[in-house]
């Protein structure tokens, strides 16, 4: 059982455990509510807090999150009473001498971490901002100052926004928490890039990765389950295709949550495991739910509520509950609902889920033809300005004018308006990386377009010093140079281009082409079925010109109505 208290104004939960005692103390701030030039400012001054407490001889750490940060401990009463007591003492006074090796340390950290393959969904959907932040780099830490720190430890680190857990008896005596007043700072609002769901986008990766936005609720929770054990079935128990093959649930703290799902793959199994993804999603969202399934994941969820653990594990959540105003029941009432989930509610979640779903597919492939949108990564119109051509040739050219920046080529184009823009980051060097509010980016290399350096003084004019990134300078032998034989390659077709539409010329030769074959195919047929004994050699060549024909027909179409959307 949970039972709330209050510590110095935070308001605590407690629940009894049988091991050492573990406590955290959680705000209600994390990386969504930063901007992108000030990306990391939560993170350092988690790191900041955590320096004075030095060595330990029991765990203790600090943990960045989308939506909150939480110092947390594990040990004697008296340990975890003085780390969480230093936690606050030190947020009043940050030691500010320790900033710019933080900001190393976490530089540090940053270029070793591996990013999760699912780390790029966020940006796609939410885009430069609030909970699409969490797939950037801390870019913003050189500009991060002291005024920055104390202001921002002001506004999200005080007693009206956090919330203590305890896993113990009691309150350990000792404990004090000296924390300013304030306000409950409510989650960001979730901004969106796509235009429509469900949509696709192709990774880097060799997996298929889903993303889905739902209303928080027991059932959904469920429906997560289902899914896992569907794709943990269909993927690598019965198709041997896939390692992973899971499902997760988190809710976001605005009342709805993110359902996220993974299976990996091989290089030769990428289609096959792209395929068997999309039929499992197919198949829940027709309803094809198994009862079994269903069964045996409220089975499983009710089981890890029915032991005297159940209330101290599920602390963590319960905070954030509280912080962000979500329900979270007690144990019993949660049994309950989870025992009323049918198939039904779980087919309702599936439709949901779908609905909103954005899936990331392996390099090179589509799910178009699976009902899935591309999710846009071009912009509809490029500015009106000075153009500046590439050194290089061929089509491409850097316009700069008063609204905006654009990178314009033959056959699509990509901008960034100086107001939708989110960061623009800027090396020595001259190169300036502008980077829009829906995740799009124009880079300004000034060594490839002509004359492009007097268009570095319209662009710093433009752009709010607070949305500037200083970034440190990079090695020469990283500043792109011209290739004097890109010139001579000026009009030839890129290697595996296969998109560009023919000309009319050509689509004519092909429909001389498919009457030439087509015409005495057809004949031939013909006159096989009207001879009372064909000869089987010429059934061979019938059906080979038969194929032939078809393909033909098919490349004539296509081609048609690629020069027609001028694709």
């Amino acid at each position: 059982m949970i039972r709330r208290t209050e510590v110095d104004g935070v308001p605590t939960l407690i629940s009894p455990t049988s091991g050492p005692m573990r406590a955290g103390l959680m705000f209600r701030v994390g990386r969504a509510d930063e901007t992108l030039p000030r990306t990391g400012i939560t993170h350092l001054l988690e790191h900041l807090v955590l320096y004075p407490l030095g060595l330990a001889d029991y765990h203790y750490n600090g943990t960045t999150a989308p939506v909150t940060t939480y110092f947390h401990m594990q040990g004697p009463e008296q340990e975890v009473a003085g780390f969480l007591s230093g936690v606050c003492k030190t947020l009043s006074d940050l030691p500010l001498h320790r900033l710019e090796t933080e900001k190393a340390i976490l530089r540090t950290e940053g270029s070793s971490r591996s990013s999760h393959v699912t780390e790029p969904m966020a940006l796609w959907r939410h885009g430069a901002r609030d909970h699409g932040l969490v797939s950037y780099p801390e870019w913003g830490l050189p500009m991060i100052t002291p005024d920055d720190l104390r202001a921002w430890a002001a506004r999200y680190f005080t007693r009206d926004n956090a919330v203590l857990w305890i896993a113990g008896r009691e309150v350990p005596a000792g404990l004090t928490l000296q924390l300013p007043g304030g306000t409950r700072r409510p989650v960001p609002p979730a901004s969106s890039t796509l235009p429509v769901t469900p949509a696709y986008f192709s990774g880097d990766s060799q997996a298929v990765a889903l993303d889905a936005v739902v209303r928080s609720r027991t059932a959904a929770s469920v429906f997560t389950g289902v899914l896992e054990r569907e794709l943990f079935r269909g993927l690598r128990q019965e198709g041997g295709l896939s390692y992973i093959a899971s499902a997760d649930y988190h809710p976001r703290g605005d009342g709805h949550a993110v359902i996220t799902a993974l299976a990996d793959a091989l290089p030769e199994k990428q289609d096959a495991v792209l395929g068997g993804f999309i039929d499992i999603l197919a198949k829940l969202r027709v309803g094809r739910i198994e009862q079994a399934d269903v069964d045996a994941v409220v089975t499983r969820k009710s089981v890890a509520l029915d032991n005297d653990e159940s209330s101290a594990t599920r602390l963590p959540a319960a905070a954030f509950a509280l912080l962000t105003g979500e329900p979270h029941p007690p144990a019993e009432e949660l049994a309950v609902e989870l025992k009323s989930v049918t198939a039904g509610d779980v087919h309702e979640v599936a439709l949901e889920a779908l609905g909103s779903a954005l899936l990331m597919v392996p390099d090179g492939r589509s799910a178009d033809w699976a009902g899935f949108e591309k999710a846009p990564s071009t912009s509809s119109a490029a500015v009106t300005g000075t153009a500046y051509r590439s050194l290089e040739g061929g089509e491409l050219r850097l316009v700069v004018g008063p609204e905006g920046v654009s990178l314009v080529a033959e056959r699509n184009m990509v901008t960034v308006r100086y107001d939708q823009c989110a960061a623009v980051l800027g090396w020595p060097d001259g190169r300036r990386l502008m980077i829009g509010h829906d995740a799009v980016t124009v880079g300004v290399e000034p060594t490839m377009f002509a004359g492009a350096r007097a268009a570095l003084p319209v662009i710093d004019a433009a752009v709010p010093a607070h949305l500037r990134v200083v970034m440190p300078a990079r090695d020469p032998s990283a500043i792109p140079q011209p290739d004097p034989a890109a010139h001579h390659r000026t009009g030839s077709p890129r290697p595996g281009d296969i998109s560009t539409p023919w000309s009319i010329a050509g689509i004519a030769m092909l429909v001389v082409v498919l009457l030439v074959v087509g015409v005495p195919t057809a004949a031939l047929t013909v006159g096989l079925l009207n001879s009372p004994r064909p000869d089987s050699e010429l059934w061979v060549m019938a059906g080979a010109g038969a194929l032939l024909s078809a393909y033909l027909t098919y490349a004539v179409i296509k081609n048609v109505k690629r020069l027609r959307h001028g694709a």
